[in-house]
């Protein structure tokens, strides 16, 4: 399909970056397309990071994401507000295990008040044990900064990208771009072309924000300076039951390729652990191993002795995008109208509103007019989560509506009216439906709610169930398959087998912990 009109601004990426910039330009009287890839938004790099809002004391302030890192912590307190995404400040602890540490926490307490980070304190052994009291009793000093947090980083990235819907912006997924057209050497007022699978789009502006394979987006549109390579960061998420083991993010003293293996008490209640920092070449490689775990223990349990890997319900690996410049790829590029977000990696979470309000700015002075509309709507209703209410409110719920006292995720309390509503607010996969409503994200991992939560897709999408998948093109979880060409199993007992049909259903193992 080709659509002859011309959009003002196209954002390729629909990871934090892109959405965060898309919301923002919807702000304005702006026609916007975000076009992302994946099934849904949020499903590359943005959905397996650790979900921590920094401090602001960690990057060198003389590079572009250390310039960005303090005003984007700052920038998540307005969207929590307005969407009403789980976003606590829990702080965090810088600790040192030895003295030859101890320089590392001066450095970078004398960075985070050089970027007037509030709140910075030193802490003696003493009053560690009085905060921590299940850290390593080899910790001898840390750091404390209270502006910390821990964010829900799927739930975040989906909640602005409906913010940006409501107000105007058109996001398409399923659309990788697959060519840019050369720009008209005549006509110095030619739009942008670009091409997807099933269509094609012309805009005064393109930003690129996409992730991994952002470089590559830059190479088509004749602006390849730079290469993305991937490095690999396993997690692994701990049972509930050792919630409180920490109440604060617990970080070791940093290495040069690596912030090390945090301690991470999340949003949910859950412990996490990790990440590796492994270099690899396959931008898909999102495979957890032996080996990464044993890493990953071993570390933690030098931060805290108590954590064990049998606790393990979950584990995941998301692979960031570094630059070859080390530092955020950000700005106009040669080719007018052309703008580049990327090698986001840490803090890209942090710094994504600054970056966001940085991209605004160039956007300004080349040429792009910004009138605000008195119309926009920041504010969103948040979805309800009924485990989370007191028990008067739920009987109220379910008075108003029954399917509230369905339950379907027995683990996360999760129920058949939040289903019915992450789908009818846009999940069209499993995985929509989870990071939505954190249904499959407890300890069972999915054993209990994930058929019920692939019919209400189904149902509630038109949908044959053969057409749910886990998280788009590729990951079907129920397929079909034609006896005639099945290999016959013979009868148990010597009785008539019953009728061959033509068609049935076969379920596909849903894995369990690779991956969320």
């Amino acid at each position: 399909m080709t659509d002859r009109h011309v959009h003002d601004v196209i954002v390729i990426g629909g990871g934090v970056v892109g959405v965060t910039l898309a919301r923002l330009l919807a702000r304005y009287h702006l026609d916007v397309v975000l076009l992302e890839r994946d099934a849904e938004v949020g499903f590359g790099v943005s959905k397996a990071n650790s979900g921590i809002i920094h401090s602001g004391i960690h990057a060198d302030p003389d590079t572009v994401k250390g310039s960005l890192e303090w005003p984007g912590n700052v920038g998540w307190l307005t969207l929590r507000d307005d969407l009403g995404f789980g976003f606590a400040q829990v702080g965090e602890l810088l600790v040192a295990l030895s003295e030859d540490e101890v320089p590392t926490i001066d450095r970078l307490h004398a960075q985070g008040e050089s970027k007037g980070v509030p709140g910075l304190e030193r802490w003696d052994q003493q009053r560690i044990r009085r905060h921590q009291p299940n850290l390593s009793r080899e910790v001898i000093e840390a750091l404390w900064a209270p502006t910390a947090g821990v964010i829900n980083p799927y739930e975040a990235v989906l909640l602005i990208a409906e913010s940006a819907t409501l107000n105007g912006v058109e996001v398409a997924t399923g659309q990788p771009v697959t060519a840019i057209d050369p720009p008209d050497p005549t006509d110095q007022s030619s739009p942008i072309v670009l091409h997807t699978p099933t269509r094609t789009l012309a805009s005064r502006y393109v930003v690129n924000a996409a992730g991994l394979h952002a470089d590559e987006v830059a190479r088509m549109a004749g602006v390849g300076t730079f290469t993305i390579s991937g490095r690999k960061g396993e997690e692994y998420l701990l049972d509930k039951r050792l919630a409180g083991l920490v109440t604060s993010i617990i970080f070791p003293c940093p290495t040069a390729t690596s912030k090390g293996t945090l301690v991470t008490p999340t949003f949910d209640g859950t412990i996490m652990v990790g990440p590796t920092a492994e270099a690899t070449d396959d931008k898909g490689d999102t495979a957890t191993t032996p080996e990464g775990a044993a890493e990953v223990f071993a570390a933690a349990r030098r931060l805290v002795p108590g954590i064990d890997e049998r606790d393990v319900i979950a584990e995941f690996a998301g692979v960031r995008a570094v630059a070859d410049t080390d530092d955020f790829v950000l700005g106009a590029t040669p080719r007018r109208g052309f703008l580049n977000a990327a090698g986001i990696q840490s803090p890209g979470l942090t710094a994504a509103p600054a970056i966001a309000d940085h991209l605004l700015e160039v956007l300004r002075e080349e040429g792009l007019e910004l009138i605000e509309r008195a119309d926009f709507v920041p504010r969103l209703e948040p979805p309800i989560r009924f485990g989370a209410l007191p028990t008067e409110q739920q009987a109220a719920l379910v008075h108003r509506d029954p399917r509230f006292a369905q339950l379907v995720c027995r683990c996360e309390l999760v129920t058949e009216a939040e289903i019915v509503d992450a789908i009818d607010r846009g999940a069209r996969t499993l995985d929509g439906v989870k990071f939505r409503t954190r249904a499959g994200m407890g300890r069972c991992q999915g054993g209990f709610c994930t058929w019920r939560c692939i019919e209400l897709v189904a149902d509630r999408r038109g949908q044959a169930i053969t057409d749910v998948t886990k998280r788009g093109r590729g990951s079907w979880i129920v397929c079909d398959r034609d006896d005639a060409d099945a290999a016959p199993h013979p009868p148990a007992s010597p009785v008539a087998a019953p009728p061959a049909s033509t068609l049935s259903t076969e379920v596909a193992s849903v894995s369990r912990g690779r991956g969320r």
